[in-house]
């Protein structure tokens, strides 16, 4: 269950290509499908590492289920789903089609500081719907539940060969703040986390 917030959800946008979707809180009834979008998205299926996916999913769905039953002060996991179909055909009972998943919550900087930040995670796009401005409209709506909770910094991770999600954060105003160090990258050549962050009030 996430904290409530003062701006009404469901809210609803259009994609340039005539896409209906609808950004609202995640439900428990949401979580296998949101389960399938972060796997998906954060994971691989092939090479020596693809036995291990259905344990990295297992994972995933128990670890998100947790979440959303408990109740935090500063969380809240956003979606946005397909209702073409469901808007299309006026029928409530036609059941919508999970696009995207964020989640907002507070958390420690960084594992050296007791300094708490506002903080976006778990972005992810299913594959059908990617190129469709749905990440840019939850990041926008994070932002204006950020200001509604009284916070004008947001920070998020990004890998730096994710190239892509590069161009969307700095379109939307986001600026490197630290490179974080791991042994996985020093070691192994992984690519490197990079801390980013924006400063709401500067718009």
């Amino acid at each position: 269950m996430s904290f409530s917030t003062n701006l009404q959800l469901p809210a609803n946008f259009t994609s340039d290509q005539n896409y209906q979707f609808e950004i609202r809180a995640a439900q428990i009834e949401d979580v296998p499908g949101l389960t399938e979008i972060l796997a998906d998205s954060f994971h691989s299926q092939e090479g020596l590492l693809g036995w291990a996916y259905p344990f990295l999913k297992l994972g995933i769905y128990e670890d998100l289920r947790n979440r959303l039953r408990t109740t935090t002060q500063h969380h809240i996991c956003l979606i946005a789903a397909d209702c073409t179909a469901k808007l299309a055909m006026k029928d409530s009972k036609n059941s919508d089609r999970l696009a995207a998943i964020v989640e907002l919550s507070l958390r420690s900087k960084n594992p050296f500081t007791s300094e708490r930040v506002l903080y976006i995670s778990n972005l992810a796009v299913c594959r059908n719907y990617r190129r469709h401005g749905v990440a840019q409209e939850l990041l926008l709506k994070c932002e204006q539940i950020a200001l509604s909770w009284g916070f004008q910094d947001l920070y998020l991770h990004v890998l730096e060969n994710n190239y892509q999600a590069h161009q969307l954060y700095r379109k939307l105003g986001y600026q490197r703040h630290q490179v974080d160090f791991s042994w996985g990258t020093w070691l192994l050549g992984r690519p490197r986390q990079i801390l980013l962050h924006k400063n709401l009030a500067a718009k």
